[in-house]
């Protein structure tokens, strides 16, 4: 049995994607950080199930926090086949670079790109003894071109970063049977983070080129053809999936 490791996995589009993993038979390890309320939600709902499923409280943004969800994972499953950084900190309020606080950038870089150092550092070990790895990791519309993102700099910077990140590992790590991806979203808000393609396709959307939002499971069914053992062809790939909107030049 294949065992995902996912930071976030308890809602919005990390929620889907553990969702569609355990559909496929996959054993999970899923990080949550604070809302027992979804995650009793989540016990109840996946009660049959519980056998291939452990919740890990842990912040992504905490160096040891990081460690010990993946110390939980290997203890219990003995095995990490994937590893989906779907955990991102983001600043909602728009503001430029000049308005962030310390803490502020300090977040989005520990959060979004430290965050992967950590993970990779621990996990990486785990998939060469096996032989075996997908990573798969988020960025945003354009990443792997460094594009400037008013009001997000801290966001963009850090998801840039980890575009090379992403790639580098893709090719050190290639010869060990790992690759290492990205998935770009594009928009998807609110209930469509945990939608159906169906869901969607009956709600016009004027602002995306393919008439409909994006959704969960867009987001899902790319995941689960990168974690495929025979999907090894496609690694230090940035996959954006996105309907041809355009969120970069929204706010110029």
């Amino acid at each position: 049995m294949r065992h995902a490791l996912i930071t976030a996995g308890t809602k919005g589009l990390g929620k889907k994607v553990a969702e569609t993993l355990l559909a496929e038979g996959y054993s999970l390890t899923i990080n949550y950080r604070s809302d027992n309320q979804t995650l009793e939600q989540l016990r109840d709902k996946w009660h049959d199930h519980l056998d291939r499923i452990q919740f890990v409280k842990g912040d992504v943004t905490n160096k040891n926090d990081l460690i010990y969800i993946v110390q939980q994972a290997y203890d219990r499953f003995e095995r990490i086949d994937v590893l989906i950084l779907n955990a991102g900190p983001y600043i909602f309020e728009r503001k430029k670079l000049m308005d962030y606080s310390d803490e502020e950038w300090q977040q989005m870089i520990d959060g979004n790109l430290s965050s992967a150092f950590y993970l990779f550092k621990h996990v990486i070990p785990i998939m060469r003894k096996q032989g075996y790895g997908r990573i798969i990791t988020y960025g945003f519309q354009e990443a792997q071109h460094a594009p400037g993102w008013i009001y997000r700099s801290a966001f963009a910077a850090a998801k840039v970063g980890l575009v090379s990140l992403t790639k580098t590992i893709s090719i050190e790590e290639a010869g060990n049977g790992i690759t290492a991806n990205m998935v770009c979203p594009g928009k998807i808000t609110g209930e469509m983070k945990e939608a159906n393609i169906e869901d969607s396709s009956s709600v016009s959307d004027a602002e995306t080129p393919v008439g409909r939002s994006g959704t969960g499971e867009d987001i899902a069914r790319t995941i689960l053809f990168l974690a495929d053992p025979k999907s090894d062809m496609v690694t230090g790939a940035v996959l954006e999936v996105t309907g041809g909107v355009d969120v970069l030049n929204k706010f110029r």
